[in-house]
């Protein structure tokens, strides 16, 4: 029994596993990913008994589902795919290999990442391979200030990677040209952080190499010409090497970036001393009673505070496209590096001791400051200390300045919030938060200006010009949000809300705007205009939730009336179709609806998802991509939307799977996995409401559950587990009565289908819990 106990442990990974054992009929397996799991059900176990004696992944079908004879049926396996052969003694503590059906799978080349120029007018094909080798997640790593760190590669640990770059003109038509490959670099290289320069004539991407030679394994900054597909490292000096623990490179310029680099006199890592300098003490003589969440990978003394810096410091370098080199600053633990949109200006963070031991290094003190693109500094915004006593209360904050950024729409004005409640949630206070706005260089005397105060907690802005600016606020614990509209440029014109909903509320969801690209890289609101029209108009992208699943939508929405027009809609039968980005914003000025060009993406139940071009006014369809389907041995896999309900009557939803060609009425029931999460809510009508889309296509990575199709096992996908709390009470008073009755209502739904079967000594609401 303890051996199955594993096995279940190996395909729930952690979680709760809820299973209904029998020697008689195929079982159902409902493994429940939990975030914060009550005590008490981390300790439960069961005596039962079972025909299944199997310990590993592989052996975990149930005896009783291999056919005695081969009759082609879908809801028999053939001994191929029934309990291997290997010998368990003789393969104890090595390395295995999944049964072949599920090898071919996890195997399977995954797509390419896109990335699109600035122009449009080309497309980057980022290449993967499906799983990083063994070595990789075997490597040592470091567990400091709440980050995993590969000291071999000055990174963070598993850090995934890029096999190679190709890239393909975009025509106006839609058509993609030939291939150019980057080349230059060496083989086998993994490249991250690729990115273009702003004129789309660059990239720049760091290279690493796994080599017994650690400073082979460290990462170069290499650039690649666009045109000829040829890439060269960046540096001239072969001793200069990318520092990626917190940020990597930015371009300031069409010719220039500025990258963290590791300090070339750094040295060997601090040895750990064989005797500690003195004891380790905590004191809270002040008498400050601080709760503080629980953390993971902590620096645990002064040894690890010397080896978070001697990996996380950074030299800060200036360097153009012909090799030339300059030093910024003093080395430093530098976190976050954002050039102003005119080019002029750096706002640099980063953080400095005293470290903590009982919170990460995001909690540590931290220096925001701003210097020119040529290296001057210019002035400190903030110098924040360390915050440990940030409460734990939803919505609380760090006192001080936070969320500093560049406008987008402005060439180099900055904006911050500032909490009014000392960061805490349970104060009462109006304002909560306010937000300012300062130039980067202000005139002497100058202080920052109040751009608007919140009486919930800020969740940033959305920019487009003087006249329009949309603000988001939130509150957790009432689940309220609201988005304000401003004109930055007219304080005589007062704020208005625009929407005030509850977060939990899909099917209200209005969408949010659809943002355009301009000529200095930033990212504004895009206005549309239409002819013989002086509306606002600004286009919003919605999932659009309805009970029958998502069906994602764009609207033209007049700012001022609040009057929408749905201009475009994903297919409701078979497809589930999004909008991916605005393609129509290359060109400065006016954007016009009859000449809009979005980037949509196509895909369903059995189609691989494609990309396309809807141009307007007639809104043609130009197919630009044409992937394969990556396991076409699922390809006619079932996949249905189900609902039903709990008995406190809160309606459910999942997504039931079954194996190509299933049929329950002549195959008979089905061993059946369940995997699902629970939310928390404060709305029983909310919680019942569909999420997801019954066309999206079956991504199957290498620890999904839906591996577990091709070994002739039912899947229900995400049954909605709501752990409801209404008005006062909280998700977590009646958690596990909540959680037991979504799983007996998901089992008897997957029974009545006849999918699976429910044999067991006990009732169904006997369901036994194991952790």
């Amino acid at each position: 029994m303890n051996q199955m106990v594993r096995g279940l442990h190996k395909v729930c990974h952690r979680g709760v596993s809820l299973l209904t054992p029998s020697s008689l009929s195929p079982p159902i397996f409902l493994c429940l990913k939990l975030g914060r799991v009550p005590g008490h059900l981390r300790t439960h176990s069961i005596k039962t008994t079972t025909a299944m004696t199997a310990s590993r992944l592989h052996h975990l079908v149930p005896i009783h589902s291999v056919s005695s004879k081969n009759d082609g049926t879908n809801g028999s396996l053939s001994s191929s795919n029934a309990v291997a052969t290997e010998d368990e003694d003789n393969l104890e503590g090595r390395y295995r290999l999944p049964p072949p059906e599920i090898r071919e799978i996890v195997d399977a080349p995954p797509l390419p990442a896109l990335s699109f120029s600035p122009q449009r007018d080309k497309i980057l094909f980022l290449k993967r391979r499906a799983l990083p080798p063994l070595e990789e997640l075997a490597r040592p790593e470091e567990k400091l200030a709440g980050l995993r760190i590969d000291g071999k590669c000055n990174t963070r640990s598993r850090m995934s990677f890029y096999t190679g770059i190709g890239i393909h003109q975009l025509f106006p038509d839609g058509k993609l040209g030939q291939e150019i490959e980057i080349q230059g670099f060496p083989d086998g290289a993994k490249l991250n952080f690729v990115t273009w320069s702003q004129d789309g004539k660059h990239l720049a991407f760091s290279i690493r190499i796994d080599a017994e030679d650690s400073s082979s394994s460290k990462l170069r900054v290499w650039v690649a010409d666009v045109d000829t597909g040829k890439a060269r490292p960046l540096f001239q000096s072969p001793d200069i090497y990318l520092n990626a623990i917190f940020d990597n490179f930015v371009w300031v310029n069409n010719s220039t970036l500025l990258v963290c680099t590791i300090p070339l006199l750094r040295g060997d890592p601090p040895k750990k001393p064989l005797v500690p300098l003195g004891p380790k003490m905590q004191s809270n003589e002040k008498r400050d009673i601080i709760q503080v969440r629980t953390f993971q990978d902590l620096l645990k003394d002064e040894y690890d505070e010397d080896l978070f810096d001697y990996y996380a410091t950074t030299q800060l370098v200036l360097v153009s496209l012909d090799g030339t080199v300059k030093e910024i600053g003093p080395p430093a633990v530098y976190t976050s590096l954002d050039p102003s949109p005119d080019e002029k200006y750096i706002l640099i963070s980063s953080i400095h001791r005293p470290y903590s031991f009982i919170v990460p290094c995001g909690r540590f003190p931290r220096q925001v400051g701003v210097w020119t693109t040529d290296g001057i500094f210019v002035r400190e915004l903030c110098d924040l200390p360390l915050a440990e006593d940030i409460p734990i209360a939803f919505n609380s904050v760090r006192k001080g300045m936070r969320s500093i950024n560049w406008r987008s729409d402005k060439p180099s004005t900055l904006y911050w919030a500032e909490t009014q409640d000392g960061g805490d949630a349970k104060v009462e206070v109006t304002p909560r938060d306010i937000i300012y706005t300062q130039q980067a260089e202000p005139v002497q005397g100058e202080g920052p200006e109040i751009l608007h105060k919140l009486d919930l907690r800020y969740g940033g802005i959305s920019w487009c010009d003087d006249s329009l600016a949309l603000v988001y606020e939130s509150w957790y614990k009432t689940r309220r949000t609201r988005t304000w509209v401003i004109s930055p440029g007219s304080k005589d014109v007062a704020p208005r809300i625009l929407f005030d909903r509850s977060s939990e509320d899909v099917y209200s969801d209005p969408g949010s705007p659809m943002m355009r690209r301009t000529s200095t890289g930033t990212y504004v609101i895009a206005k549309i205009k239409k002819e013989n029209d002086e509306g606002t108009y600004i286009l919003l992208n919605g999932n659009g939730a309805t009970p029958e699943g998502n069906i994602p939508f764009l609207d033209l929405f007049d700012i001022n009336t609040g009057s929408k027009e749905r201009i475009w809609e994903s297919d409701k039968e078979k497809y589930y179709e999004t909008t991916v980005a605005l393609m129509s914003d290359q060109t400065e000025g006016d954007l016009y609806l009859n000449q809009l060009k979005i980037l949509t993406s196509k895909e369903s139940k059995t189609e691989n998802t494609q990309y396309y071009i809807q141009s307007w006014p007639d809104k043609k369809s130009c197919q630009i991509t044409d992937f394969p389907h990556p396991y076409p041995q699922l390809a006619s896999l079932q996949k249905e939307l189900i609902k039903y309900q709990r008995k406190d009557g809160v309606q459910l939803s999942a997504t039931l799977y079954l194996p190509p060609g299933y049929d329950p009425s002549k195959d008979g029931p089905l061993p059946c996995l369940f995997w699902s999460y629970p939310g928390e809510f404060k709305s029983k009508d909310a919680a019942g409401q569909v999420r997801g889309s019954p066309n999206e296509f079956p991504r199957i990575g290498s620890t999904s559950v839906l591996l577990w199709l091709a070994r002739g096992f039912a899947i229900l996908g995400g049954p909605t587990t709501p752990i409801i709390g209404e008005g006062d009470e909280e998700a977590n008073d009646r958690f596990v009565e909540q959680l037991v009755a979504c799983a007996e209502a998901a089992v008897e739904e997957v029974v009545r289908r006849g999918v699976s079967l429910l044999t067991f000594c006990m009732d169904p609401t006997s369901i036994p819990l194991w952790c």
